[in-house]
C-alpha cells in the first residue's frame, strides 16, 4: 500500500510539473495576450541577448539551490533564489523554493501577496482553489496584514457559486474583523467590503419589480437588511478613519432615523479616535523602525485597558520590527500574564522563535508557555532539539536553555518514587548537558559557557535532596573541584552546607579540611568556619588538628601577603624616584637651554662688532651673504641647527629674512591670545582636534567646511609659542543649532586624518563627561573584524559583509594620523544577519590575511591593576605607566645611539664557558656612568663651541659632527 501510494504520488507530481510546464508564469512585467511575439527588426540581437542573459539566470538559480543546500537558513540567499526564479516563470521550483523559506521563517506581507496572486492565477478547478485556501490560512497566521484579510476575502467571494459559499465568505470577513477591524487606518475598507458584498445579496434577494414578494421572500429580504444595519452600527463604533463618512452614508442609507443609542457610540469613539490621531500622525511621519513611536501607542493602549486593542497594537509593531527580540519577550509577557489564551499564547511565541531564532530568552520563555499550557511532552522536547539548533551567538546561552530544559524535566518527576522513568529521563539529560558543553560549546566558543558548574551543581543537589544519594553528589562535586573551582571559597561552602544539610559530619570536616588547604581568595572565612565545626561537634583531637592547620596556613598567607606589599612599596618608591628624577632633568634641561641661547646671543653680538655681517642694516641690503658656502666653508651655529633641528626644533629664523619679517613674525607669536575660549559660549562652539600639524590657513580650511552647518562667527585655531600650529581649535557660530550640527562632522577625514568633533565642554566642572561616542557593551547586531589588510578600503569590505545581510554602516578603525589599523565595526540591521555573518566571515582570507569576526563586545575600560602576587618575577623592572597621552617628550631619551654603546665588550660565551676581554680579565670592570639629556646637552653645547671657533677648516675635506647626522631620537 505504502509503494502504491508513493507511486501515485510521484505520477501526481509528473503531472503537476508537464501542466506547469504548460501554463508557465509569464515574466513580470510582460503582456500576456501578446504571446511574446516581438517586432522583426533586431529579433536576432534581441534573441541572442535573451540566450546569454537565460544561461546567467540558470547558473546563478544553480548557484544559489547550491548556497542553500549548504546553509539553508540564509535569508537573503532564499529572497534572491524566489526574485530569479519568479523572473524565469519557474512554477514548480518557485513553489519548491517558497515552501522551503516559509518551512523557515515567516514570510513578509509582499512575500506572501505575490505567492498568493501567482497561484490564483493558476488555480482553475476546484481542487486548486482549496490548495489557494489552505494558503491563505497560512499567510495570515505569519503576521497580522488587512491587505491579505482583504484579498482572502475577496478571493472566496469567486466561489460563492460552491455549496455553503455565501457562509464561507462571512465567515472569513467575521474573522479578518475580529483580526484587523480595529485597525485605525486599514479597518474601514474591511468594513466597507463586507457591507457591499451584503449589499450585492440584498440586491439579487429583492423581487422583480411589479409583482409581490412571498412571506419567505419578505423574511430573507427583513433578514439581509438587518445585517447590513448591524454591520453599519457594529463599524461606527470602532474609532476609524473616515468615520464621519460612514455615519453619512448610513443616515442616507437607512430609511428610519438613526438610534440614539448608536449615536452616542459613535461620538464616544470619535473622542476615542481624537486620542488616538496623534500616535498615527506620528507613525506616519516617522522612519522606520518606528519602534519609539509604536512603544508610545503601546503604553497609550495599555492605559486604556482594552485587551484586542492592546493585542492589535502590538501586532502591527512586531509588523514592521519583526526582528527585534525586546519586542517580542514583551508581547508574549502580555500575552501570558494577561490574555492566557492557549492557542493565541502559542501562536505568538512560535512566531517569536521563528522570527528571533538566536534569542534563548524567546526559546525558554516558549517552554514554559509550552509547559503552563498542558502541552504534550514529546512536543516540547523537539522545540528544545530545535532550540539548540538554532545556532545562538554567545557560550551562555547553552547554559540558560539546558538549565530551562533541566527544570522543566525536573518538575515532571515524581520523587516519592525511587525510581521512574521520568527520573531516569532527567538523569541522562544532565549528562548529556555536561557532555554537550564540553564537546559542542567549548569546541564552538572555546569556552564552557559555565565556568563555575552550575549544571553539575545543581544535578549534585537533585541528588542529594530529592534522590538521597549523597555518594553521587559527592562524585558530582569532585568533578567541579576538579574543574579549577577548589581555590573559590564560596564553592566550597557550597560543598559544605550541601554535607551539612544531607550527608555526617565525617564529610563536613574532610571538605573543610580539603577548602583551608586549597582556597586563594578567602581563607580566613574557610578557617572561621572549620573552627567553628570543631568548637560545636569536635573532639580535642580535632579542635587541637584544625588549629594548628588554620594557624599554618594563615601564617603562610600574612607571609605572601607581606612580601606582595613589600613589592608594591617599592615598586612605589622606584615610581617615587623615577619623578623627581624626571623633575630634575627638566630642570636641568630647561637651565641648559637658557644658556645656551645666552651663548648664542652673546656670539652673534660679538661678530656683529668684528665683521659688521651680521647687522641688521647689512642684512637687509645684502641678504645673500648669510647663504652657506658663500664664505670660507665654516659651518656657523645657525647653520648647524638648520641642519639637525636641534631638540625639535626647525632651526632658527632664516638669515636672509628682511628684519621687518623677522620682526613681524615674532610680534605676531607675541600677539597670541592666552585666553582662547570664553566658557560662556561653550553652547555655541565645539572642539576640533586632531588635525594636521602642517595645515596651512586652518581658519580659512575649517571655516569653507564648518559654514555648511551655519554661520560661524569665529575659529580659533591653537598655536604653539614658536607659531605653529597645534593640531586644535575652537570653532564658534552665532547659534545653538548650528553647533549642535557641527557634531555631525566628527570622524570627517580632512588632509589624511580624521577630524574629532566634539561639544565644548569644562571637563573640571563636568568630570564625567564623555566624548566617546561608540558603544562599549555588547551589540548583538555588530561585528568586530580583526586581521584585515592595512590596504582593505571600505567599499572592498562592504562588498564582502553585505552578502549576508543589509549593512547600515562600517567603520575602520584608524590612529590619530588616520593610518588603518586592521579593525573594523560593521554594523547590520539585525541580529539574524550578524549571526549568520560571523558563521560564515569568520575564518574568511582577504588578501592573505585571516581575519577573525566576532559579536561586538568591547573589553571593559579599567585602570592598570597593581601586580598580582606570584605574578611578577622577583628580578623583573617595574613597568613604567605612562599617561593618557602616551610618553611624554621628556621621557624619551635624547642619547645618540652611537654614544649609547658600552665601553666594554660583552662577554661572549664559547664552549658554555664565559671567556672575559683581555682588558678586563685582570679586575672588574668599572661600569660606565649613565648620561641623562642634562649631560649630553651640556657635551653638546660644548662641542659647538670647539667647532665654531676654529678659523680654519679644509674646504675639500668633509664636515665632522660632534654627533650622527641623524639623531637617534
Amino acid at each position: 500500500m505504502a509503494a502504491a501510494g508513493a507511486e501515485a504520488a510521484a505520477a501526481a507530481a509528473e503531472e503537476e510539473e508537464e501542466a506547469a510546464e504548460k501554463r508557465r508564469l509569464p515574466p513580470p512585467g510582460a503582456d500576456p495576450e501578446s504571446g511574446g511575439d516581438s517586432e522583426d527588426e533586431g529579433d536576432s540581437d534581441s534573441s541572442g541577448d535573451g540566450e546569454d542573459e537565460e544561461k546567467e539566470n540558470e547558473a546563478e538559480i544553480q548557484r544559489l539551490e547550491e548556497q542553500l543546500s549548504i546553509n539553508a537558513f540564509d535569508y537573503n540567499c532564499h529572497l534572491d533564489l524566489i526574485k530569479l526564479l519568479r523572473q524565469e516563470g519557474e512554477l514548480v521550483k518557485l513553489r519548491r523554493a517558497r515552501q522551503k523559506m516559509s518551512e523557515l521563517f515567516p514570510l513578509t506581507e509582499e512575500i506572501w501577496l505575490d505567492w498568493l496572486k501567482d497561484e490564483i492565477k493558476m488555480a482553475s478547478e476546484n481542487s486548486e482553489r482549496e490548495k489557494v485556501y489552505d494558503l491563505f490560512e497560512r499567510a495570515v497566521k505569519d503576521y497580522i496584514c488587512p491587505e491579505i484579510w482583504l484579498e482572502y476575502a475577496q478571493y472566496s467571494i469567486g466561489g460563492i457559486g460552491q455549496e455553503g459559499g455565501i457562509e464561507k465568505v462571512r465567515s472569513i470577513f467575521e474573522r479578518a474583523l475580529t483580526a484587523v477591524g480595529l485597525h485605525v487606518t486599514k479597518g474601514t475598507a474591511l468594513w466597507e467590503a463586507y457591507r457591499e458584498f451584503e449589499n450585492a445579496i440584498l440586491e439579487t434577494a429583492q423581487p422583480a419589480p411589479g409583482s409581490v414578494p412571498s412571506p419567505e421572500q419578505q423574511q430573507m429580504l427583513c433578514s439581509q437588511l438587518e445585517r447590513i444595519h448591524t454591520l453599519f452600527r457594529r463599524q461606527l463604533g470602532i474609532p476609524l478613519l473616515d468615520m464621519e463618512a460612514s455615519y453619512a452614508e448610513y443616515e442616507e442609507w437607512s430609511e428610519e432615523p438613526i438610534p440614539e443609542t448608536i449615536i452616542k457610540n459613535y461620538k464616544k469613539a470619535l473622542q476615542q479616535l481624537e486620542k488616538c490621531k496623534p500616535y498615527e500622525e506620528a507613525l506616519l511621519g516617522a522612519e522606520t523602525p518606528k519602534l519609539a513611536e509604536y512603544q508610545a501607542y503601546i503604553d497609550f493602549e495599555m492605559k486604556a485597558g482594552d485587551p484586542a486593542r492592546i493585542q492589535l497594537i502590538y501586532e502591527r509593531a512586531l509588523a514592521e520590527n519583526c526582528l527585534v527580540p525586546d519586542l517580542w519577550a514583551r508581547y508574549n509577557q502580555y500575552l501570558d500574564r494577561q490574555l492566557r489564551v492557549k492557542e493565541l499564547v502559542l501562536s505568538a511565541h512560535d512566531r517569536a522563535v521563528r522570527n528571533c531564532p538566536w534569542t534563548v530568552g524567546l526559546w525558554i520563555r516558549y517552554l514554559l508557555a509550552m509547559e503552563r499550557h498542558g502541552v504534550d511532552h514529546c512536543i516540547i522536547s523537539e522545540m528544545f532539539e530545535k532550540a539548540l539548533n538554532a545556532g545562538f551567538i554567545q557560550a551562555t546561552d547553552y547554559v540558560e536553555i539546558w538549565q530551562a530544559y533541566l527544570d522543566y524535566l525536573r518538575r515532571r518527576v515524581d520523587f516519592t518514587q525511587d525510581s521512574s522513568k521520568e527520573l531516569e529521563e532527567l538523569r541522562s539529560a544532565f549528562a548529556r548537558a555536561v557532555e554537550y558543553l564540553k564537546q559542542e560549546v567549548e569546541e564552538r566558543f572555546s569556552e564552557s559557557g559555565d565556568p563555575s558548574c552550575t549544571i553539575m551543581q545543581n544535578w549534585a543537589r537533585v541528588e542529594a535532596r530529592l534522590c538521597n544519594n549523597m555518594q553521587k553528589a559527592r562524585e558530582l562535586w569532585d568533578n567541579i573541584m576538579t574543574k579549577g573551582n577548589a581555590k573559590y571559597a564560596n564553592m566550597w561552602l557550597e560543598y559544605y552546607n550541601l554535607e551539612r544539610a544531607h550527608g555526617d559530619t565525617q564529610h563536613c570536616r574532610k571538605a573543610l579540611h580539603r577548602a583551608v588547604q586549597c582556597t586563594s581568595d578567602y581563607p580566613e572565612h574557610v578557617c572561621e568556619v572549620l573552627l567553628t565545626l570543631e568548637r560545636i561537634e569536635g573532639t580535642l583531637e580535632d579542635w587541637d588538628a584544625a588549629v594548628q592547620k588554620t594557624e599554618n596556613r594563615l601564617a603562610r598567607v600574612n607571609e605572601q601577603r607581606a612580601k606582595v606589599a613589600e613589592k608594591e612599596a617599592a615598586l612605589a618608591k622606584q615610581e617615587e624616584e623615577k619623578a623627581e628624577q624626571r623633575k630634575q632633568a627638566r630642570a636641568e634641561k630647561k637651565a641648559s637651554k637658557k644658556a645656551k641661547k645666552n651663548r648664542i646671543g652673546d656670539k652673534r653680538k660679538a661678530d656683529d662688532d668684528d665683521e659688521g655681517e651680521w647687522g641688521r642694516e647689512e642684512e637687509a641690503e645684502q641678504p645673500s651673504k648669510r647663504h652657506k658656502g658663500d664664505g670660507d666653508g665654516l659651518l656657523l651655529e645657525e647653520d648647524m641647527e638648520l641642519e639637525t633641528g636641534l631638540f625639535g626644533r626647525s632651526g632658527p629664523e632664516k638669515p636672509d629674512r628682511p628684519a621687518n619679517q623677522k620682526q613681524k613674525a615674532s610680534t605676531s607669536r607675541k600677539d597670541i591670545p592666552k585666553v582662547l575660549h570664553d566658557s560662556s559660549k561653550d553652547n555655541v562652539t565645539v572642539f576640533v582636534s586632531n588635525l594636521s600639524y602642517n595645515m596651512a590657513e586652518p581658519e580659512v580650511k575649517l571655516k569653507e567646511l564648518f559654514e555648511s552647518c551655519g554661520e560661524v562667527e569665529q575659529i580659533r585655531p591653537v598655536f604653539s609659542n614658536k607659531g605653529t600650529f597645534r593640531g586644535y581649535c575652537y570653532v564658534e557660530f552665532k547659534d545653538e543649532k548650528s553647533a549642535l550640527q557641527a557634531l555631525g562632522l566628527d570622524r570627517k577625514v580632512v588632509e589624511g586624518r580624521p577630524m574629532f568633533v566634539s561639544p565644548c565642554v569644562d571637563k573640571n566642572k563636568n568630570p564625567d563627561f564623555k566624548v566617546f561616542r561608540y558603544s562599549t557593551t555588547l551589540e548583538k547586531h555588530k561585528l568586530f573584524i580583526s586581521g584585515l589588510p592595512f590596504s582593505c578600503t571600505k567599499e572592498e569590505l562592504e562588498d564582502v559583509c553585505k552578502a549576508h545581510g543589509n549593512v547600515k554602516d562600517i567603520r575602520l578603525v584608524t590612529n590619530r594620523a588616520g593610518k588603518p589599523k586592521g579593525l573594523a565595526y560593521v554594523e547590520y540591521e539585525n541580529e539574524a544577519q550578524a549571526s549568520q555573518a560571523v558563521l560564515k566571515m569568520d575564518g574568511l582570507t582577504i588578501k592573505d590575511h585571516v581575519i577573525k569576526v566576532a559579536i561586538s563586545n568591547p573589553p571593559l575600560r579599567k585602570l592598570p591593576d597593581k601586580p598580582e602576587a606570584g605574578r611578577a618575577s622577583q628580578f623583573a623592572a617595574p613597568r613604567q605607566i605612562y599617561g593618557a597621552r602616551g610618553k611624554g617628550r621628556t621621557q624619551l631619551s635624547m642619547m645618540p645611539r652611537a654614544l649609547q654603546r658600552q665601553s666594554n665588550p660583552v662577554a661572549k660565551a664559547e664552549n658554555g664557558v664565559v671567556q672575559n676581554s683581555p682588558a678586563t680579565s685582570s679586575e672588574p670592570a668599572e661600569e660606565p656612568k649613565k648620561m641623562s639629556n642634562a649631560d649630553f646637552a651640556k657635551m653638546l653645547l660644548n662641542n659647538l663651541a670647539g667647532a665654531s671657533s676654529s678659523q680654519t677648516l679644509n674646504r675639500n675635506a668633509p664636515r665632522q659632527l660632534p654627533f650622527p647626522r641623524e639623531p637617534a631620537w
